[in-house]
């Protein structure tokens, strides 16, 4: 497995300037972080612009993917397309937008993305395996910021000002010795988002377990797909990256922009959510003025 510091990034675009779309078909399938079910995920070109979804077991016609399709959901996004749920999406987005691409069709055997190893490395992976080709049209897929933007929501905020590309800064605050206060930022190009976000993990808390369990969530979460902290250590070390509980949360946040588009903004978040990212994103779709290329 490509992990930090030693994954191939030279196939990857250099900036979110052009549109890509994948080489060929791949797929890939494993088990569902809170379902516990096996989920079978295809990747395809696509000559339309976004990201589209359809169910493999359905003739119905792919659904673009929109903000406006979040509902709120306990630790995964989760859209609603049409009579279809479908969740866990933000590990996969985040590869798919970070690495470039613009037009993709997904499919999907299930109601959830499978989780692979917890990160959006086993993702980056299928698609270098089919590799990315450019096509003849620019990037639409960028929100340009034109006033700054603030979102509360409790002890967090989220942030997002003008700027000429996308850059990120990240900052958590937990109450276990083993994470406590941590920040990262950086300008995210595809080849930073691969070597810097992209292998970050999940995590989560030993203590939380019990009740998240009660609850019908993390019924596939296991030492090899998740981080779990027990305060003053790591039950499954080594760390990809001595900060990587805050690099994921920075993950996280670029699968749910996805939604929208990476902005041309500087986004700032302090104990970020996926409710958070989701009103990011509704307002950058709402309040942002696009390029003209941005409109179709």
């Amino acid at each position: 497995m490509g992990l930090a510091g030693s994954f191939s990034v030279e196939w990857l675009p250099e900036n979110y300037d052009n549109s890509w779309t994948l080489g060929g078909i791949v797929t890939r399938k494993g088990v569902c972080l809170h379902s516990g079910e096996q989920s079978e995920v295809s990747l395809c070109p696509s000559e339309e612009v976004g990201f589209y979804l359809s169910w493999t077991n359905s003739s119905d016609s792919p659904i673009r993917l929109s903000p406006a399709q979040v509902v709120n959901s306990q630790l995964c996004t989760t859209l609603v397309l049409g009579s279809h749920r479908l969740s866990t999406v933000e590990h996969l987005l985040a590869a798919l937008v970070g690495c470039g691409l613009t037009h993709v069709h997904i499919k999907v055997s299930g109601n959830e993305i499978p989780l692979l190893d917890g990160s959006s490395i086993g993702w980056v992976e299928a698609i270098q395996e089919v590799g990315i080709l450019p096509l003849d049209t620019s990037n639409n897929r960028s929100p340009v910021v034109k006033k700054p933007l603030v979102i509360h929501k409790g002890s967090s905020v989220i942030t997002a000002i003008p700027s000429e590309s996308f850059h990120l800064i990240g900052m958590i605050d937990f109450p276990y010795p083993a994470i406590g206060r941590q920040q990262f930022s950086l300008e995210l190009t595809p080849r930073s988002f691969v070597k810097h976000l992209a292998p970050a993990r999940t995590f989560g808390f030993k203590d939380q377990i019990d009740n998240l369990i009660e609850a019908g969530l993390i019924k596939g979460g296991n030492l090899n797909n998740s981080l779990v902290c027990d305060g003053n250590s790591w039950l499954n070390p080594p760390l990809r990256f001595t900060d990587e509980p805050v690099r994921h949360k920075l993950l996280d946040l670029v699968g749910d922009l996805a939604l929208v588009g990476l902005p041309k903004a500087q986004v700032l978040v302090y104990r970020g959510s996926h409710a958070l990212h989701a009103q990011l994103a509704e307002s950058l779709s709402l309040e942002c003025s696009l390029t003209e290329t941005c409109l179709d």
